[in-house]
């Protein structure tokens, strides 16, 4: 298998499915000529041409509107958002019309849409762009919300998300494009809705998704030198949230922690708590721990940035914290 950065994972899908079906065209700003802020769509426009690479005004109430217009319409639009804090401006149309036209129409229409937007902190870039958005979309039913974390992932999924007919918020994390992972050289797809064991273990859960997936990897390391052995349940998809492999893994272990990039208060990590907690109390023994970004608006200087965000001693504390309550 070809070792392939994030970036090119998820460009050879685009190129891939547009390839096969002419129905999908991409649209956003800069994502035409420029070739993408992150350089994902960088040659599709003299490839694809203007009619199915559309570079967009800065307007993103426009951008998913149209898109959702074209999707109506049986196009499967790929509407890219430049970073998921602009995704705010167009939040009306994604989770009050692309994600609940099929329900209020009673399956008369479909809303093949994919809306494809970095997230995350990291890159000094101010408390107004460097958020993790993530749980306030996954909030809404009727949208499918996707965060893999691999070039695997990213590219099997977004090829399945493509040929499905759900509207489907794509995140990427913003520090993740460079990272570097096998790929199969052929066809293939990654269910949708389904979370994946990324390292088996014995003595604690780990469940995490997205960038946090890789500094969890890091934690296991230094924790297996120290012998203790992580499991860590890699989520992908935050909505629908599949639990299953979360559930199997701490029946094992019985003791979870929970780690996410984004805000701790009414976070990804507080409804896996709550589930772990409804669903298998009697094999408890220490509670769920919850590792999140410090509950403030992230500095611009980087080494409060950095201190801000979880990292792999943040979580080997925490591991410990419950393994020797």
């Amino acid at each position: 298998m070809a070792q392939i950065t994030i970036r090119e994972a998820i460009s050879q899908a685009l190129w891939e499915e547009m390839e096969a079906n002419e129905k999908i065209f991409i649209m956003g700003e800069e994502i035409g000529v420029w070739g993408g802020t992150y350089a994902v769509t960088r040659g599709f426009y003299d490839h694809f041409g203007a009619d199915r690479v559309r570079d967009t005004p800065i307007a993103e109430g426009v951008i998913a509107g149209a898109a959702i217009g074209a999707a109506l319409t049986g196009c499967r639009p790929v509407a890219e958002i430049m970073t998921i804090n602009f995704a705010l401006l167009a939040m009306d149309m994604i989770v009050n019309h692309a994600a609940k036209l099929r329900y209020m129409f009673g399956g008369q229409f479909s809303v093949p849409l994919i809306v494809r937007t970095p997230g995350g902190g990291g890159r000094q870039l101010g408390a107004t762009h460097s958020q993790t958005l993530d749980a306030i979309f996954a909030h809404f039913p009727g949208l499918r919300v996707l965060a893999p974390a691999t070039p695997y992932d990213c590219k099997g999924m977004l090829k399945a998300a493509l040929r499905q007919d759900d509207p489907v918020l794509f995140i990427e994390n913003a520090t993740l494009y460079q990272k570097r992972g096998e790929v199969p050289d052929g066809e293939f797809l990654v269910p949708l809705g389904k979370s994946d064991i990324k390292r088996s273990g014995k003595d604690v859960t780990i469940v995490t998704y997205s960038k946090m997936l890789h500094v969890c990897l890091d934690a296991a390391k230094q924790l297996a030198k120290q012998g203790i052995e992580a499991e860590i349940v890699d989520l992908r998809t935050l909505r629908p949230l599949d639990m299953e492999p979360v559930f199997e893994s701490f029946k094992k272990t019985n003791r979870a922690v929970v780690v996410e990039e984004g805000y701790p208060t009414f976070g990804v990590g507080a409804e896996i708590a709550a589930r772990i907690q409804a669903e298998c109390f009697d094999y408890m023994d220490a509670p769920v721990r919850r590792i999140a970004q410090l509950d403030v608006n992230l500095p611009y200087n980087r080494t409060l940035e950095q201190a801000a965000i979880p990292n792999a001693d943040t979580v080997v504390k925490a591991v410990k914290e419950v393994m020797y309550v």
